[in-house]
């Protein structure tokens, strides 16, 4: 019996050091988009959550409980930044009490960081402009170049946290790298007609995607960043649309679709609403919602 409890405890000590030599980072990304590419790199050595759905814009999430909580256990807080989750995020972080998240911390990865910015205001940005962002526009992730980048960055934080997992997340970095540059250049392949062509959007949230494809957004529906469209806006709009010779109407899931569809219909054009972020309770990776977003576009090179 002595003999069976030795090895018993052996077993089970073994098993411990197994354990506690490969525990989880825990990885709470802001965005499903941040998220999904620390699992790509993080692989087994990361547990991921995101505090948005996929379904939801980013600038108005709700700060509930259960967020907090996810933040409390967190080691590693990616966020997009320039802003994006000023109206929330604060409040989720003072809840979490989580020192090593906190703004400063090495577990605070503001990825805004690592890019440079599109839409930086000259000047003074106050209320009345709307929802602008001073340091630069947010929505760079629809920038595969950019997210290369974005990416190299988590990599190397992640490592920095857990040295010993140094090499996985080195290799979990070069394969999404090498992933994602064969994804973009059939992408920019596939959507190579769609360049100097013009459109509009409804939220200054596709710049980013413009510039990498080579789209002129002319106008949006928007009259300034976060404020509803109204009429004489809208007919504005569809004015710029006909001179302009727009070939379709762009917008984000979230956003509502009776106003873009009106200015579509009017232009005897295509509303084209984006999943612009991946599904990650699905699985879905970065490279995969990008692969459908280029499939949604690809029609309009034909027009």
């Amino acid at each position: 019996m002595r003999t069976l409890f030795f090895w018993l405890s052996l077993w089970c000590g073994l098993v411990l050091q197994a354990g506690a030599a490969h525990a989880e980072l825990a990885v709470v990304g802001t965005t499903p988009d941040l998220a999904s590419i620390a699992r790509s790199i993080g692989g087994g050595r990361v547990k991921v959550s995101a505090l948005s759905l996929p379904s939801q814009d980013p600038h108005w999430v709700d700060a509930r409980p259960h967020l907090a909580l996810a933040l409390a256990k967190a080691d590693l807080l990616l966020i997009t930044g320039a802003d994006l989750e000023a109206g929330w995020l604060s409040t989720l972080l003072t809840g979490s009490r989580n020192g090593n998240i906190q703004r400063g911390a090495k577990g605070y990865l503001d990825c805004s960081t690592l890019v440079s910015l599109l839409e930086v205001p000259s000047g003074k940005v106050d209320r009345s402009m709307g929802d602008v962002h001073a340091q630069g526009n947010p929505h760079y992730m629809l920038d595969p170049k950019r997210v290369e980048r974005v990416a190299v960055g988590i990599g190397k934080r992640l490592s920095e946290l857990d040295p010993a997992g140094k090499s996985a997340y080195l290799e979990g970095t070069r394969r999404f790298v090498e992933e994602l540059r064969a994804a973009r250049t059939g992408w920019e392949q596939k959507l190579a007609k769609l360049r100097g062509r013009s459109v509009l959007a409804y939220h200054r949230s596709l710049s980013y995607l413009a510039d990498w494809l080579g789209l002129r957004v002319v106008d949006h529906l928007e009259p300034r960043p976060g404020i509803p469209p109204n009429p004489r806006h809208i007919a504005h709009v569809i004015e710029i649309g006909k001179s302009e010779r727009v070939i379709a109407v762009l917008q984000e899931a979230w956003f509502p679709q009776n106003a873009p569809k009106v200015v579509a219909d009017k232009l005897g054009v295509k509303l084209v609403v984006l999943g612009t972020m991946p599904r990650f309770d699905r699985g879905d990776s970065y490279v995969t919602n990008m692969n459908q977003l280029v499939s949604a576009l690809a029609p309009l090179g034909g027009t």
